[in-house]
């Protein structure tokens, strides 16, 4: 049997990954870094890129990532005044989870919607 865990040892693993999905969880956050990484620099391309999601939330969200140090807002002052978003480097950091969710997800549809049951693999 396994070994079993107080809880005191539960809560120091589960603290990070809480962590962690405060920061990037929700419908739009994860999109909104993505466009922003694919070049979408302006409010609008961002919006654009993203399908339903409202001006309001995405402007609470870019926000959001912003003081969580994932996205840079820089202001040009000319006229008119431009706003951009850019990735900060700390971003990167999420390139391997962002891959292991894309990963993740794409296998789940098939397991999902795949037609034939899923054989088990015999043990030899």
């Amino acid at each position: 049997m396994g070994k079993h865990h107080d809880h005191q040892d539960c809560l120091q693993a589960l603290r990070p990954i809480r962590d962690t999905l405060d920061v990037i969880s929700g419908k739009w956050k994860l999109q909104i870094i993505i466009s922003v990484n694919a070049g979408n620099r302006r409010f609008t391309e961002i919006q654009r890129s993203i399908p339903k999601l409202t001006p309001k939330v995405l402007a609470k969200e870019l926000k959001e990532l912003e003081q969580n140090g994932l996205i840079e807002r820089v202001i040009t002052e000319v006229y008119p005044i431009l706003i951009e978003y850019f990735p900060t480097d700390y971003t990167q950091t999420l390139d391997q989870v962002v891959e292991s969710l894309q990963y993740w997800g794409e296998n789940h549809r098939k397991h999902i919607f795949k037609k034939e049951p899923e054989k088990k693999k015999e043990m030899k």
